[in-house]
């Protein structure tokens, strides 16, 4: 979506109007060296369908004895922090502010992980309708971050929503049944996941 990037400055990417409308159409922002914002619209879009979420046998078998709590929405800040606290991060200070407006908005949400009342993982990503677009996760202990998709689907499928999208597939989420499927295809289960009115929680 270079278009976008020539036509308009960094504070009019990150306004939350803009950045609902391209997250409802599939686009993606990632900010590059020196804090560009560019938005990206893959053409081959890796999404786990909510039906067809898979929980590896190990990882069912360690939350059984883990010692983890589970928050949504506590402090979504904090997810979001951690998630671009790396040495190679495409999560700007720019794009940490943009996100607290939407947390603001209702659009944005977390699933956190605390051992001994430290939060020690989690995910974020919006929500729109009937469609959710994960963003990032993040650990400081073995699994935390599984358990905190496990969590999110759980409470996704209860709500009724359609569809995940997870931006690229990576060993990670293949384990938990992403597939690539054409835009296209894309399109349509965004179509029918926008005819439905979802809390998230």
């Amino acid at each position: 979506m270079d278009e976008y990037n020539r036509l308009f400055d960094n504070d009019k990417l990150l306004e939350p109007g803009f950045m609902i409308s391209m997250y409802a159409r599939g686009s993606f922002p990632m900010a590059e060296e020196g804090g560009v914002i560019n938005w990206y619209l893959p053409k081959i879009r890796a999404v786990i369908p909510i039906e067809k979420f898979n929980i590896p046998k190990s990882l069912k078998k360690f939350m059984k004895t883990a010692l983890f709590e589970y928050r949504f929405d506590c402090d979504t800040i904090s997810v979001i922090k951690n998630c671009s606290n790396r040495n190679e991060t495409w999560i700007s200070p720019d794009l940490i502010e943009a996100y607290e407006k939407l947390i603001n908005l209702g659009y944005v949400h977390s699933v956190e992980v605390y051992q001994k009342d430290e939060l020690v993982g989690g995910l974020y990503g919006i929500a729109f309708r009937g469609a959710f677009f994960g963003e990032s996760m993040f650990s400081k202990v073995p699994q935390a971050s599984k358990c905190a998709m496990v969590k999110l689907f759980e409470n996704l499928k209860i709500k009724g929503y359609d569809i995940v999208d997870v931006q690229y597939i990576t060993n990670h989420l293949a384990m938990f049944g992403t597939i690539e499927i054409p835009y296209d295809d894309y399109v349509e289960i965004l179509v029918r996941a926008y005819k439905k009115e979802i809390e998230f929680i």
